[in-house]
């Protein structure tokens, strides 16, 4: 089901707290009413942090929401784990020619600041 709003068309799941909005994280899958990206909760998850940790860091989330961030992340594993691997710092790095210097500093490499 698809709604258009004033602002932004958003894509609703399978899974209640889920939402996809272009424009919003890469209009990948998001926590409705949030920015939190169900890849962010995903990783966190895989981490070992439980729900209760996880509402601790993000007060403002249901408990509901979390558990279907998880759900969401289980029943479409392939493409989370996918999103995971484009976002590490080497897959960044690489895609956008980036280099890191000594002090853990990126530049992309004709930018590279002197000292």
């Amino acid at each position: 089901m698809t709604t258009s709003t004033a602002i932004a068309t958003v894509q609703y799941t399978e899974h209640p707290h889920i939402v996809q909005i272009p424009g919003v994280c890469g209009g990948r899958p998001t926590l409705k009413g949030t920015r939190i990206s169900v890849r962010h909760i995903a990783q966190l998850y895989k981490a070992g942090d439980t729900v209760e940790e996880i509402l601790q860091a993000y007060p403002y989330l249901q408990a509901a929401a979390v558990y279907d961030a998880i759900s969401y992340y289980l029943d479409h594993q392939t493409a989370i784990e996918q999103e995971i691997a484009d976002n590490r710092l080497e897959a960044v790095m690489e895609r956008y020619g980036l280099v890191m210097d000594e002090r853990g500093v990126l530049h992309f490499p004709d930018k590279t600041p002197t000292l």
